[in-house]
């Protein structure tokens, strides 16, 4: 395992003083630390090979990556926070998130604090949590009409994990895997020293005590505020953002409303009153069914926000649930804009960002945290390959090259999830000025005239319209990954050129084995059954290089076994096919693997394909091994 290590001066627990660090006005000054400077001796340093910055879904995911057999990483982690999340953000947790949680086996522990999926069945627009429903679509999978697409996309499911539930768990399991996680904690600034490692001057916002941390790598996770970002002045993507959003927690039972019309997001538009300018709309979050929520609410356009008091936010909110008898109570209140920022690029040398530090938008699509889960993934093995000698540094290029257009998109859809929603309040009259106009607008959609059957045809095509939000496999899964640490040269060779996404790539999933797809999932069996099926996806990752083949291709499992030897990294071979190690009786694997059955497919640890070959060569040796040393920068 490589775990921290202190060197040189150690830390004290306990102490009046400050180390030796001087003041002015009665505060510790910062000393300068740059590449040429030397530390001053009086401060403590920490030697650790990693410090991650920010402990939330990113940071922490990250280190229970890097800490996870085989890897056996840890170093330092810390966070300004005193703690993890106290507000249940981000929520929705999809199936490319789980496909890399299951990766270190932390699936069925997330799975068993969730909300399962038959509480998210529906988005609904309502007049209020207990009153006239306008329109329901159904989210997160739970549309009859497209399971088989999310059953043939992936082993894993969509549930709903708030942000306070989900933190503990990866935190705990870093800190349990030998991580040294230190909230309350600061990072002041950082340099580059001139042996290449990075001295981090920290504080202890506790004590005020400061002290240098001296590591190989260094990883901002430090979210929208990103101090990391901020001094390697990383340009951003910025489009103008939509406003501002508050977050208010609120505890009401309702239980005897919700069960009829189950869902986790509530769209709540009252036309009949006048709008305060705090709260135009409210989208109601379940939180806990069927007592816990997060109202949402967005104030007016173009209106200068004024702070509303408590029981003006009471007012709104007993308004929202519609009924004046039910206890509520506001367990928490916080605001935040709605952004359209990504980095240009997420790393410098052996400086890594990711999460919202690089890819800040709103929760539309529920992409936030999941995106950081994978980016967190994506980095995690190569860091491995790299510290421990088996790839060349160039091979950390391909985190950015790969995951920044991944942040592009997920920015640029959750962003346009907010605009989808425009034409459903367009049609249903909500955006009319005043309740008078607002009224009438709806009551005229119940007529029988010929223009209210065209509006109504509008409403239905409006409200269809925000099935890109709650049916996104495709933003959800198309990640295509273009860098060095792809072979690409057969297919260019063979004049295969990338296949075409779909006629809707946001809605529909594209599978293949083309390198840079993730591997296709498909269920096995062993041919005499001892279990249930396996999914491709668990054959797979787990911090290893894999092979898949099928009849007739031996050589390349051999080829597999001697590349490993020679390049001391581990490929593990898969077989597929009658009489081989997995059988294929659902036939969907021949459907998807684009291969000749003595061909192969070589999968990197984070389940993308690497390069495949359509058929048996000549010299599979030499052809595996100069596709894996190409993978790796050797």
């Amino acid at each position: 395992m490589v775990s921290p290590v202190t060197n040189g001066n150690t830390l004290p627990i306990h102490g009046n003083g400050t180390n030796g660090i001087p003041h002015i006005n009665g505060q510790a000054s910062t000393p300068e630390i740059n590449a040429t400077s030397t530390p001053d001796s009086s401060i403590p340093i920490i030697d650790t090979p990693l410090l991650i910055v920010g402990a939330g879904p990113a940071g922490a995911s990250l280190a229970s990556f890097l800490s996870h057999p085989p890897y056996s990483m840890t170093g330092i982690m810390i966070a300004a926070a005193p703690t993890t999340s106290q507000t249940p953000r981000a929520h929705i947790t999809n199936p490319a998130a789980f496909e890399c949680l299951r990766d270190i086996d932390l699936e069925q522990e997330c799975l068993s604090q969730a909300v399962q999926g038959d509480c998210m069945v529906h988005t609904r627009w309502c007049h209020d949590m207990t009153g006239e429903e306008y329109a329901r679509i159904y989210s997160w999978g739970n549309d009859p009409k497209r399971r088989a697409d999310y059953e043939g996309a992936t082993p894993c499911r969509h549930v709903d994990l708030p942000q306070t539930v989900f933190e503990p768990i990866v935190v705990q399991r870093a800190a349990a895997d030998g991580w040294d996680v230190r909230f309350k904690t600061s990072l002041i600034r950082f340099d580059k020293q001139a042996d290449g490692r990075i001295l981090s001057l920290v504080r202890d916002d506790l004590t005020q005590l400061q002290y240098y941390i001296r590591s190989t790598y260094l990883f901002g996770c430090d979210g929208a505020r990103s101090q990391v970002i901020r001094q390697l002045n990383i340009p951003l993507i910025k489009k103008p953002g939509q406003g501002l959003a508050l977050n208010v927690l609120v505890k009401v039972d309702l239980s005897d409303y919700v069960e009829a019309r189950k869902g986790n997001l509530h769209w709540v538009f009252q036309p009949d009153v006048e709008y305060p300018d705090f709260a135009w709309s409210g989208l109601i979050r379940m939180v806990k069914p069927w007592n816990e929520w997060m109202f949402i609410l967005f104030p007016k356009p173009d209106v200068e926000f004024k702070e509303p008091t408590h029981e003006q936010y009471l007012q709104r909110c007993k308004e929202i649930v519609g009924r004046d008898d039910l206890p509520i109570e506001i367990l928490n209140i916080s605001k935040w804009n709605i952004n359209e920022i990504v980095a240009e690029y997420y790393s410098e040398g052996n400086i890594f960002c990711l999460g919202d530090a690089v890819h800040r938008h709103p929760p539309f699509n529920g992409l936030g945290s999941n995106t950081c889960i994978q980016d967190a993934f994506n980095l995690a093995w190569k860091i491995k390959m790299v510290h421990q000698g088996l790839a060349s540094p160039t091979l950390l290029d391909s985190f950015s090259k790969e995951r920044q257009p991944v942040g592009l998109g997920v920015v640029t859809r959750a962003n346009q999830g907010i605009r989808d929603h425009s034409p459903v309040w367009k049609e249903l009259g909500l955006l009319e000025p005043t309740p008078e106009k607002r009224m009438k607008a709806l009551n005229d959609l119940k007529t029988a005239s010929p223009e209210a059957r065209e509006r109504r045809k509008r409403v239905n095509a409006a409200v269809e319209g925000t099935s890109h939000e709650f049916h996104g496999l495709g933003v959800e899964m198309n990640h295509r990954y273009e860098s060095d640490a792809v072979y690409l040269d057969d297919e260019l060779a063979a004049g295969r050129t990338k296949p075409e996404w779909p006629e809707d790539p946001i809605l529909q999933h594209k599978i293949s084995t083309y390198p840079g797809h993730r591997l296709p999932h498909a269920w096995l069996n062993t041919a005499f059954p001892q279990k249930q099926s396996t999914s491709t996806i668990d054959l797979a990752g787990h911090g290893r290089f894999s092979l898949f083949t099928g009849i007739g291709g031996e050589k390349w499992l051999a080829a597999a076994e001697k590349v490993s030897k020679e390049l001391g990294v581990e490929i593990k071979g898969v077989t597929i096919g009658w009489g081989q190690d997995w059988v294929d009786l659902y036939r969907d694997w021949e459907s998807r693997r684009e291969v000749e059955e003595d061909g192969c497919i070589l999968v990197r640890p984070d389940r993308f394909i690497a390069w495949r070959s359509t058929e048996l060569v000549p010299d599979c040796d030499a052809k595996l091994l100069d596709v894996l040393k190409r993978v790796l920068g050797r």
